[in-house]
């Protein structure tokens, strides 16, 4: 009398596994594999007037350790700075509130930040930060005093170095040479090629020509000359 509902029982048992699994290859094989992946956009540049802080954070990790340690009102977004991933903080109106901050990021994250602006002016700048470039044969084969033409990279070290990205466009060194009234050199910063306009251990100094550079028109960034590698003390454009 109950051997049938048995029987019934016992193959609806077996037969449940079978439809999970049919069911759970159908959603797997539903699923694309692109959209799993994030394409991370490249960073926007400053509004003029404003300075920026990218912070070098590579990980989820490291980004949301970041996030944690902010004010929910300031604004920020993971992007792509040339190969490096690195989260855009803005809303600063000054210099000096820019460094505060990048102080206490280092200090309580660990994480290193750069500086960067735009100037408050018409003089036209790009509105995203541009791809990759490798370094043009006019400043790779500049013009250098003979003491100079040994080839010697070496890290700057302790202080602050004042980079100008010079978008494939060697003339600007020429151009930043008569800003500064000297010589300019050509460094490496994460694997790319920036004009040097100044290096020092005086805070101020390299904060006043950073903004001097930034309202000229020069796309200007401060960066721990400890990973700064120097390629070229003096590179003069012909």
């Amino acid at each position: 009398m109950f051997l049938p509902k048995f029987n019934f029982l016992l193959n609806a048992l077996f037969l449940v596994p079978t439809s999970l699994t049919v069911g759970i290859t159908a959603i797997v094989a539903g699923i694309n594999p692109a959209v799993s992946q994030t394409t991370i956009p490249a960073c926007q540049a400053p509004s003029p007037g404003q300075y920026v802080l990218l912070v070098v954070s590579p990980t989820v990790t490291n980004q949301q350790n970041l996030r944690s340690a902010l004010p929910s009102d300031l604004k920020t977004v993971t992007c792509k700075y040339f190969n490096d991933t690195v989260t855009r903080i803005d809303g600063f109106n000054n210099i000096d509130d820019a460094n505060r901050w990048a102080r206490y990021i280092n200090n309580v994250v660990g994480l290193s930040a750069i500086i960067t602006t735009r100037p408050a002016s018409t003089t036209p700048t790009p509105t995203v930060v541009p791809s990759p470039t490798t370094v043009p044969t006019a400043i790779a084969n500049a013009v250098v005093p003979s003491q100079n033409l040994s080839y010697n990279p070496r890290v700057l070290g302790e202080g602050f170095a004042v980079l100008v990205d010079y978008f494939n466009r060697p003339e600007l060194a020429s151009s930043l040479q008569k800003a500064m009234g000297g010589n300019v050199g050509l460094v490496s910063y994460g694997e790319r090629p920036y004009l040097l306009a100044v290096y020092t251990t005086n805070q101020s100094e390299a904060y006043r020509t950073l903004q001097k550079l930034n309202e000229s028109g020069f796309f200007a960034l401060l960066a721990d000359g400890r990973k700064v590698m120097l390629l070229r003390s003096v590179v003069n454009y012909q």
